[in-house]
């Protein structure tokens, strides 16, 4: 089967030596996505807006492979506080309200860098 690789043009691409999503067949899996944290539209004490930067981003990659939201099977949320839930999950909601994907919430010690409090990885099969 043909691999897809999407690159978004993250120095951590290369740095890390991965992608944000790898396409096999019909079965997606996208990489742990955190906000683009600018202090304005999203900030670093805001789940919310911080889990909305993250789904929209996503979508897009998504339709660059063809597919959609609507694909996605399963998320696994990473937080650095568990009392985020409310928020997280209202934000996760009016992308996944009647889609309903698995999904895990976890709490972590750590994202990668301080101002991220939420991290999601998706995965999605093709249907068409």
């Amino acid at each position: 089967m043909k691999r897809e690789n999407i690159l978004t043009g993250s120095p951590w691409e290369d740095k890390m030596g991965y992608c944000r999503a790898v396409r096999i067949g019909n079965v997606i899996e996208v990489s742990g996505t955190v906000a683009i944290v600018d202090d304005e539209k999203v900030k670093a004490d805001d789940a919310y807006a911080q889990t909305l930067n993250i789904l929209e981003r996503i979508e897009k990659v998504l339709e660059d492979l063809n597919v959609g939201m609507k694909d996605v099977i399963r998320t696994r949320i990473f937080t650095t506080d568990i009392k985020s839930f409310e928020d997280v999950a209202r934000a996760h909601s009016t992308f996944f309200k009647d889609i309903k994907p698995a999904t895990g919430f976890y709490e972590v010690s750590k994202l990668v860098a301080p101002e991220y409090l939420v991290e999601i990885e998706f995965t999605a099969i093709a249907t068409e």
